[in-house]
């Protein structure tokens, strides 16, 4: 391990697949990265580690005993404490509507297997770099009865608080800090989940219809076939 890697903040890792062998391997990568790492081989398990050991980054196979990894993740999102933990799905499952199952629970990633180790480790780098090099956490936007506060990833609309999921949140934010601008699906794509990582374009739609189920519609319009836009003068 270089100096470089060695010195850097550990992050806690926490990884759930039923293949020992893809266990091991992604154990002994992410180790040699610098990250710490536990292991779980199914979702039941991987619910009582996370509740301890609070990752902040969960690679999660879908096909699993006792739990399948959708229904895992939608679990870990429940808990307070994880709500802005990266999940990242390993999968053999390529069809798209595995992929938007695993969005809709709070997604970060959707990667099919084989599972390539350095690309792999390229993309985890990055989520953590992108991480580092965000603006002020203290910062804060105030349109109206609605505050989005950067700090504690929260949003408050009059006397409701909503604690939102790490990429819900940052769309919002990120639309929120260009009002009145549309966006197109690509656009935000790139801006909230980087170049370096692929997934579909429908995958903006469900975070948008997850934030207006959960803040209602006044602030966000759709232009059809176009993208969406902030607005800061609702309807």
């Amino acid at each position: 391990m270089s100096a470089a890697k060695a010195a850097q903040p550990l992050h806690r890792v926490l990884v759930v697949d039923d293949d020992p062998d893809i266990v091991e391997m992604l154990e002994y990568n992410l180790s040699k990265e610098g990250y710490e790492v536990r292991t779980a081989t199914d979702g039941r398990k991987a619910l009582e580690v996370a509740r301890t050991y609070l990752p902040e980054l969960v690679l999660l196979d879908i096909m699993m005993p006792q739990l399948d990894g959708i229904e895992t993740g939608r679990q870990l999102r429940d808990i307070p404490e994880l709500r802005q933990t990266y999940i990242l799905y390993l999968t053999a499952r390529s069809e798209e509507y595995s992929e938007v199952a695993a969005f809709e629970v709070g997604a970060d990633d959707y990667i099919t297997k084989p599972i390539k180790p350095r690309a792999l480790m390229s993309r985890i780098n990055a989520l953590f770099r992108r991480e580092a090099q965000k603006a002020d956490p203290g910062d804060q936007i105030n349109i109206g009865t609605l505050t989005i506060n950067r700090k504690n990833y929260s949003v408050n609309q009059a006397d409701k608080t909503v604690i939102l999921p790490k990429k819900e949140f940052e769309l919002l934010f990120f639309l929120a800090q260009h009002p009145n601008k549309v966006f197109s699906r690509e656009e935000l794509l790139q801006k909230i989940w980087g170049a370096d990582i692929y997934v579909l374009e429908r995958t903006v739609d469900v975070h948008i219809r997850k934030l207006r189920e959960k803040i209602g519609d006044m602030h966000i319009r759709t232009l059809k076939g176009v993208g969406y836009m902030f607005t800061d003068q609702p309807e």
